[in-house]
């Protein structure tokens, strides 16, 4: 399971790697579960990484225009990300699959290694959004990387106050049928890492409990990082 640790600068990413991140993410918390980080703060955080390590970035939602995504996405990947992370707001799967595949089209224009990660919300019933339990197939049929479960309401609750653990596992189930690659973050805590370990999903994303600090305002400490990547297991 890879430790994916979301950052806002170059002094946090120096921490996650520190730390053990498998894979370091850029964003801007201050705007949502997916805000998008600016150019300055993503190449600078790009430049400072080892050419080894494994970058990915927040696009932001899909309530943005498409052609607005796909654009952005394609500067991201310009940029030498390996993953881009998209979350889909819209409840049409539909809709979602071709948005989906105007993101990857431009991403490939780009950089064609770089892959489209779709994101759905446990929370999706209380916005209006895509059903989580509908990415597999969602991502499956735009022909896309993989997909993740996140929550969009940082109000204190976490994935699990969604989702149970079974429920979870038939969904990571049906990812790896399908091939896809399967991640589960939202507001995780050091209490879900057994859970985790029980799951297995490819990727666990953190932020707060990776901060000294709260989600927005805090900031990543290597030790912090180090604590998960030991919770997590190898």
């Amino acid at each position: 399971m890879k430790l994916l640790i979301s950052v806002t600068s170059s002094v946090e990413a120096q921490a996650a790697l520190q730390g053990g991140a498998d894979i370091v993410d850029v964003k801007n918390p201050a705007e949502g579960a997916l805000g998008a980080a600016a150019v300055a703060a993503l190449r600078d955080i790009q430049t400072l990484l080892p050419p080894e390590s494994v970058l990915s970035a927040a696009l932001g939602e899909s309530n943005s225009a498409p052609g607005v995504l796909a654009l952005a996405a394609h500067g991201a990947a310009r940029l030498g990300v390996h993953y881009v992370k998209l979350g889909l707001l819209t409840p049409v799967p539909t809709e979602a699959i071709t948005l989906l595949q105007q993101v990857q089209s431009s991403l490939h224009l780009a950089h064609p290694e770089c892959a489209l990660i779709a994101v759905g919300y446990a929370d999706a019933a209380e916005i209006g959004a895509l059903p989580w339990q509908l990415l597999p197939e969602v991502t499956h049929a735009a022909r896309i990387k993989g997909c993740m479960i996140d929550t969009a309401l940082k109000d204190g609750r976490c994935l699990f106050d969604h989702c149970s653990e079974p429920v979870l596992a038939r969904w990571l189930a049906q990812c790896r049928e399908a091939g896809l690659l399967c991640a589960l973050a939202g507001s995780l805590s050091h209490t879900d890492l057994p859970a985790l370990r029980r799951l297995q999903p490819d990727v666990a994303g953190f932020r707060g409990a990776a901060c000294r600090g709260d989600r927005v305002n805090g900031r990543v400490e290597a030790e912090l990082v180090a604590a998960l990547r030991a919770g997590l297991g190898d």
